[in-house]
C-alpha cells in the first residue's frame, strides 16, 4: 500500500477570514488562481483526497475545491484550528491526517513523506514539521509549525475529550501526545499570507527560495533530496523464497493472515478460569471455588464449570467452556486440594483473557509490503504457518573510484599517491544496506576510460555510485560524459561536506541506471552517501529510509555561516541531569576519516542557521541504525 492511498489531506480554512477584507484568506486571487487552489495542488500528489475546512463562503470554496468535499466546523463559533482537526478527523476516511493552512500556497512537496517517516521511526501519534527561524538581531531559534502535521486518524476521541475541557490550544493538545519534529530546510516553504500586501509581494516575486548566500549557484539538501525521491522507482522484479532466506530482504506483498493468532481464547496467566459472574461483588466476603480440572497449553479441559466451580489453568492454555476470566495463582486468598479462595476486587470479570485473533485476525495483513524482514518477522511469519515468501529482488549496484592518484591495497604507493579507502567505505556501506555489490576498482582520469566504466556498470546494474571526478577541477569528466550518455539532474549542493554531488541517469540503447557521483574525500563520501544515495537506494529496493534524529545540547561553541547545511561528526552522551549532549570529535575536515570513527552521531546544522552557542540544542542523527 502506498503512503498516498494512507493520508486524507485536510486544508484549514476555517477561520474568521477578515484580515483580507470581505473575501476569504484562502479565496483570494494568487498567480492565476487562488490561495487554497494552490494548496490543493501541493496536497493532491500526496494524498488520496482533499478535504476543506471551512465555516464562511461555502458557496465559493464549493466551487473551487470540485468533487473535494468542504466541511464546516462541528463546534459553534470558529473554534480555531483544533475544531477543523475534529472535524477532519471525523470525516477522515484513511488512516493518516496531512494538515495545511489554505495561505501557506509554498508547502513542501515531500511533506508528508518526511513526517511519515518521522512518525514511522519514533512510533509517534503525531508528526509535525520545524524550521530555524532568524529575526534581525536575534539567534536563530526552533520553530514548530503545528498546523503543518501528520496525525493519527485514530486520535479522534482524545481530540473530543480535549475539545470537551473547554481548551482550545493545539500546541496543548499536542504535549499530552507522542510527537515526532521533523527538521525542514526551507523555512519559506512554510510562511503564510496574512495581509493583502504580503499578498502583493508574493505576487510580484517569482518564489521563495531558501537562502544562498553561501553558494548561490548551489542546491539547498532538500531540494535535492525532493528530486531524488521523485525520479527514483522500485525495481519491479521479486522472487519467492523460503522463510530462512528470507532474513534482510524486503517484503514485495502484504503478509495475509490465514489463520487467527491466538487461534482460540486462551489464558494469559497461569491461575484458575471461571465465570465473571460468579465473582464475589464489591462487600461480599471472600468466595471459595471447587476445582474441578485442569487445562494445559495444547491439551484443552472441555469441562464446563457451574456456579461455584473454576478449572485449574496454565498460560496459553484454551479457555474452558463458559469461562471469561482468569484469577492469577499469585492473587487467591487461599489454595487448598481442590479449592480456591477469591478476595471480592481481586480481579475483574474478563480479565487475563486472550481474545481468538486478538493479536492477529485471519484475512488482515500480518506484514505490510515494503518492510524489510527482521528476525522477529520471521517468528511472525512462521506461527502463521507460512514457510514462503515473495521478495524483491535484490538492488545491483555498481561502485568504483577515479584519480590517477589513487593505488589499490598491495600496491606501492607512488610519490603524490594515495591508498583508495572510499571503495571499502562504499563496500561496506552497501553490504550493510543489503545490495549485491559489484566492485569494478579505479578508473583512471581519462573521458574514454569513464565512458567505457559507466556504460558497463550500466548494462549490469540498476545503481551506480562513484567516488571523486564531480567536483569543477580540470580532470574532473563525470559532469560533461554524464551529459552525453545520460543526464544530470543537479551536481552542486549547498553542503558541507560533499558540496560536488552528481545525481542523474545514465542510459544506454538497452538499458538505464541511476548514478550517485559522490565527492573524493572520505567523510565527504560517507555523508552524502548517508543523506542521499542510502535513501535512494532504499526506495529502489521499495522500502522507506529512517534516522534515528533526537535533539541534543552542544557542549561547545560550533562556527557555522547560514547557506548550506553542513553534518559535522559527533559524540553524543548524557549529561549528570540525565538530558542528552553532544560535543564534535574534533577538526571535521573532509578527508579527516578518523572523525567519522571516533563518532556516533552527525551533527545536522540546517541552512538557516548560524554560529550556534555552547548549550543550545541541535539535532543529532545517530549512527546506530544508520551505519
Amino acid at each position: 500500500m502506498s503512503l498516498k492511498s494512507k493520508v486524507t489531506g485536510l486544508i484549514l480554512a476555517g477561520g474568521r477570514g477578515t484580515r483580507m477584507g470581505r473575501v476569504d484568506k484562502g479565496l483570494q486571487p494568487f498567480r492565476g488562481a487562488t490561495l487554497v487552489e494552490h494548496v490543493m495542488r501541493r496536497l493532491a500528489p500526496q494524498a488520496a483526497t482533499v478535504v476543506i475546512n471551512a465555516n464562511r463562503n461555502l458557496p465559493q470554496y464549493q466551487a473551487v475545491a470540485g468533487e473535494a468535499p468542504v466541511l464546516p466546523d462541528y463546534l459553534d463559533g470558529f473554534e480555531g484550528p483544533l475544531a477543523g482537526l475534529q472535524i477532519g478527523l471525523q470525516y477522515c476516511p484513511t488512516e493518516l491526517l496531512l494538515t495545511a493552512p489554505c495561505d501557506s500556497p509554498f508547502l513542501p512537496e515531500d511533506l508528508a513523506e518526511r513526517l511519515y517517516a518521522a512518525m514511522q521511526a519514533q512510533d509517534a501519534d503525531v508528526a509535525l514539521a520545524v524550521t530555524m527561524e532568524s529575526e534581525a538581531g536575534a539567534e536563530p531559534h526552533r520553530q514548530p509549525h503545528p498546523v503543518f502535521a501528520l496525525l493519527k486518524a485514530s486520535l479522534l476521541p482524545q481530540l473530543d475529550a480535549y475539545l470537551d475541557t473547554g481548551a482550545r490550544r493545539m500546541e496543548s493538545w499536542f504535549k499530552s501526545l507522542r510527537v515526532a519534529e521533523v527538521m525542514f530546510d526551507d523555512a519559506d516553504a512554510f510562511r503564510n499570507i496574512n495581509t493583502l500586501a504580503e499578498l502583493q509581494q508574493h505576487e510580484r516575486a517569482p518564489a521563495p527560495v531558501a537562502i544562498r548566500a553561501a553558494d548561490p549557484g548551489a542546491l539547498p539538501v532538500a531540494e535535492a533530496q525532493r528530486i531524488i525521491c521523485e525520479r527514483v522507482t522500485p525495481v519491479a522484479a521479486t522472487e519467492r523464497l523460503a522463510l530462512r532466506d528470507a532474513l534482510d530482504r524486503v517484503l514485495a506483498e502484504d503478509i495475509i493472515s490465514p489463520i487467527n493468532v491466538p487461534a482460540y481464547d486462551n489464558s494469559a496467566m497461569d491461575g484458575y478460569a471461571l465465570r465473571g459472574a460468579d465473582l464475589p461483588p464489591a462487600g461480599a466476603p471472600d468466595a471459595t471455588f471447587k476445582v474441578i480440572g485442569i487445562a494445559y497449553a495444547g491439551r484443552p479441559c472441555a469441562q464446563a464449570p457451574q456456579a461455584g466451580e473454576c478449572i485449574r489453568i496454565m498460560t496459553g492454555a484454551a479457555m474452558p467452556p463458559g469461562c471469561d476470566s482468569v484469577l492469577p495463582q499469585e492473587l487467591a486468598a487461599h489454595i487448598g486440594d481442590d479449592t480456591v479462595t477469591i478476595r471480592h476486587g481481586a480481579i475483574r470479570t474478563g480479565a487475563n483473557r486472550r481474545f481468538a485473533g486478538e493479536d492477529l485476525k485471519a484475512g488482515g495483513v500480518a506484514l505490510a509490503r515494503g518492510k524489510i524482514i527482521r528476525p522477529a518477522d520471521l517468528g511472525l511469519v512462521a506461527s502463521l504457518g507460512i514457510g514462503e515468501v515473495a521478495v524483491r529482488r535484490k538492488l545491483r549496484v555498481a561502485f568504483f573510484s577515479t584519480g590517477d592518484e589513487l593505488r589499490s591495497l598491495g600496491q606501492p604507493l607512488d610519490d603524490g599517491c594515495v591508498y583508495d579507502s572510499n571503495r571499502y567505505t562504499l563496500f561496506g556501506m552497501l553490504t550493510r544496506l543489503g545490495c549485491d555489490v559489484i566492485d569494478m576498482g579505479i578508473v583512471r582520469d581519462d573521458p574514454a576510460a569513464l565512458e567505457a566504466a559507466l556504460l558497463d556498470a550500466c548494462a549490469n546494474a540498476d545503481a551506480i555510485i562513484t567516488s571523486g571526478g564531480v567536483s569543477e577541477g580540470a580532470a574532473d569528466y563525470t559532469r560533461d560524459i554524464l551529459g552525453r550518455i545520460g543526464d544530470v539532474a543537479f551536481w552542486k549542493l549547498a553542503m558541507r561536506p560533499g558540496r560536488p554531488l552528481a545525481f542523474g541517469q545514465v542510459r544506454s540503447e538497452a538499458d538505464s541506471a541511476w548514478l550517485f557521483g559522490l565527492p573524493g574525500n572520505p567523510v565527504a563520501v560517507m555523508v552524502s552517501f548517508y543523506m542521499f544515495a542510502r535513501p535512494a537506494l532504499l526506495r529502489m529496493m521499495g522500502t522507506q529510509a529512517t534516522q534515528q534524529a533526537m535533539q541534543a545540547r552542544t557542549t561547545e561553541a560550533i562556527r557555522k555561516r547560514p547557506g548550506r547545511t553542513e553534518y559535522q561528526r559527533g559524540i553524543v552522551s548524557t549529561s549528570a541531569d540525565g538530558a542528552p549532549q553532544v560535543r564534535l570529535t574534533g577538526a571535521q575536515g573532509s578527508g579527516i576519516l578518523s572523525s567519522m570513527t571516533e563518532a556516533n552521531c552527525i551533527v545536522v546544522l540546517h541552512e538557516a542557521q548560524a554560529d550556534i552557542a555552547a548549550g543550545e540544542m541541535v539535532e543529532v542523527l545517530l549512527f546506530d541504525g544508520l551505519i
